[in-house]
């Protein structure tokens, strides 16, 4: 099943754009504004196609109870590593890893590549402090894998599989 849209709030909607158009290489199909709620509470929702017909949405709040100022990381708003609440996309092949990359690289953003043995991805944080992923799945998941992931399942014991290889990327 695949989904249709993620909606995140964004405090900064002009550096959103500019990172989800030039380094994600999305397009905003589209834009809602409405009312949501008494006073002149108000907010924007943008759509941005992530190339293959689900969306990546953000809101841009305007709210007098809130204000327009609010944490946005979800990971770290939650007392959480940056890292562990992210937002994964996928790619076809090697050529759009490396084209990821360059892209991301490109429009003035560091990447962290890792490769975890079964996939590598690439890692990058948007404006909001929300961690974004393009992954390439290298392999195929056999019966083995299977019956490890329902072993780990049950287990606290750290695997015996090397640990991944990191690579760095600067921007240009």
């Amino acid at each position: 099943m695949s989904f249709h849209h993620i909606a995140i709030a964004t405090t900064d909607m002009q550096a959103t754009h500019k990172f989800y158009t030039n380094a994600m290489g999305f397009e905003l199909v589209r834009v809602e504004k409405a009312e949501t709620g008494p006073g002149e509470d108000w907010a924007k929702h943008f759509f941005y196609d992530t190339g293959n017909g689900e969306m990546m949405a953000f809101w841009e709040i305007h709210s007098e109870t809130i204000g327009n100022e609010f944490p946005t990381s979800i990971s770290q708003g939650l007392g959480l590593p940056r890292w562990s609440n992210h937002i994964a996309f996928g790619v076809d092949g090697e050529a759009g890893f490396q084209a990821a990359i360059e892209r991301i690289n490109s429009a003035g953003y560091d990447v962290v590549e890792i490769d975890h043995h079964w996939c590598k991805s690439i890692y990058v944080d948007d404006p909001n402090e929300i961690m974004v992923e393009f992954c390439l799945t290298t392999r195929v998941f056999d019966e083995e894998d299977k019956a490890a992931a329902l072993t780990a399942l049950n287990t606290d014991a750290i695997g015996d599989e090397p640990p991944p290889v990191v690579t760095m990327h600067k921007a240009a």
